[in-house]
């Protein structure tokens, strides 16, 4: 059986790379302001829903992301929704 060598590699564009490594660390999210966050009522009985799934799949998604607990994740999507300047209401860690 063979034994195993280790790979040398040697970065020869040091810009590029820097570059590269420093696109690794950016963060992009987007809202889209066209978004209709809250649920339409559905016209049937019970408890209406008051966010849309794609809301609370949104803030799922990020607590997942980043390892957050669901009151984290309440007040993380708060400050994104500030931030890009939506008045959007974040469903409670209990919806969530």
């Amino acid at each position: 059986m063979s034994s195993w060598t280790q790979t040398k590699y040697k970065t020869r564009n040091w810009a590029e790379y820097n570059f590269s490594l420093k696109q690794r660390g950016s963060l992009s999210i987007w809202f889209d302001p066209g978004m209709t966050w809250e649920a339409v009522g559905s016209g049937r009985r019970g408890r209406q829903q008051i966010y849309r799934v794609a809301a609370m799949q949104a803030c799922l998604t990020l607590k997942v992301l980043f390892g957050l607990p669901l009151r984290q994740t309440t007040g993380f999507v708060e400050s994104l929704l500030k931030l890009v300047g939506l008045d959007w209401a974040v469903p409670d860690f209990s919806t969530l």
